[in-house]
């Protein structure tokens, strides 16, 4: 599959809290914490389970950065 976004990340399931219609599916990005919001549908479309490797697409209209100073 090729995509024009270029934020592709490698990461691991590492877990998936369902609820009634999203799923929260947190990876693991080389020691990063990333979660990704999907439907239920979609999670059980992905056969997703603890441990499965994955592609984390980023496609944002707006990045925020902050600082302490």
């Amino acid at each position: 599959m090729k995509l024009s976004a270029r934020n592709q990340l490698s990461a691991t399931v590492t877990s998936i809290n369902k609820g009634a219609a999203i799923a929260n599916v947190e990876l693991d990005v080389n020691g990063q914490r990333i979660v990704a919001s999907i439907t239920v549908e979609a999670a059980e479309e992905l056969g997703l389970a603890e441990g499965t490797s994955v592609t984390a697409i980023v496609k944002a209209s707006d990045v925020i950065l902050a600082t302490d100073g």
